[in-house]
């Protein structure tokens, strides 16, 4: 996929992540729609970038489909979705208390799990009405997981369980998408310096770095950004979950 001239949805793109994926695909010519939760800073960064930005809960079957609907309108066309939005949350599943609440595990699957497939599902519908491109393929969608799909530690039983759906869902729906020419790929990042970590003492955000073999510090949101425009540019890469960790396996702890 040619990225320059190309309209790409990214969602949960207002920071983070998905912010930085949303300027490189600027910087490669692309043009991009932002929806976010946080409707004020997508306007912000769509203004930065010359985009369009939306409003929207990805586990909002209208708000997302009006962010499609509307990308389409605004871009002519989208060929390239990237889907980075999501919640965490740690508890124990039996603690001092008893056992975990039912309620958090829920509210984590649906935002991480249900939302994915929210705007896969949504994004994908508008990719299909493409004409095919000199490979016959009509879009990309890359979602976002975590190692925690592979490495879960204690407390993290809602965020694992909703990350290790999304590496799941990533085959099936690659080979369900095959015939419309959409691919489908997964990156499943390790422990990267985003807002949620900016929180954090310096000493504890140095000591995450530390514990990854090489490079040893906190993954750059551009190195994100990186692979999820090559997953666009090379068109061999379907139905894949790709760790991005610097060789990182969590501990329980």
């Amino acid at each position: 996929m040619e990225l320059n001239g190309t309209g790409a949805l990214v969602a949960g793109g207002a920071s983070g992540l998905g912010a930085a994926t949303a300027r490189l695909l600027s910087e490669n010519g692309a043009r991009v729609a932002i929806a976010d939760l946080d409707g004020d800073r997508a306007q912000a960064l769509a203004d930065e970038l010359g985009g369009v930005a939306f409003k929207a809960d990805v586990t909002n079957e209208d708000e997302v489909k009006a962010a499609v609907d509307g990308a389409v309108e605004a871009l002519g066309e989208i060929r390239f979705a990237v889907s980075c939005a999501g919640i965490g949350w740690a508890e124990r599943t039996v603690g001092k208390n008893g056992p975990a609440q039912l309620q958090p595990f829920e509210t984590v699957i649906r935002v991480n799990l249900i939302g994915m497939f929210n705007v896969l599902r949504l994004s994908a519908a508008a990719m299909s009405q493409n004409e095919p491109d000199a490979g016959n393929e009509r879009g990309a969608i890359v979602m976002t997981a975590s190692i925690a799909a592979y490495d879960g530690q204690i407390g993290q039983t809602a965020y694992a369980a909703s990350k290790g759906g999304i590496v799941g869902l990533t085959l099936p729906a690659a080979r369900d998408l095959s015939r419309q020419g959409i691919r489908v790929c997964t990156i499943a990042p390790g422990t990267f310096d985003t807002p949620l970590l900016a929180a954090l003492p310096e000493a504890a955000r140095e000591e995450l770095g530390r514990q990854i073999p090489h490079p040893s510090r906190l993954g750059d949101p551009k190195e994100f950004a990186a692979l999820a425009c090559h997953i666009a540019q090379n068109p061999m890469l379907n139905g894949e979950t790709i760790r991005l960790d610097g060789a990182l396996r969590m501990p329980p702890k």
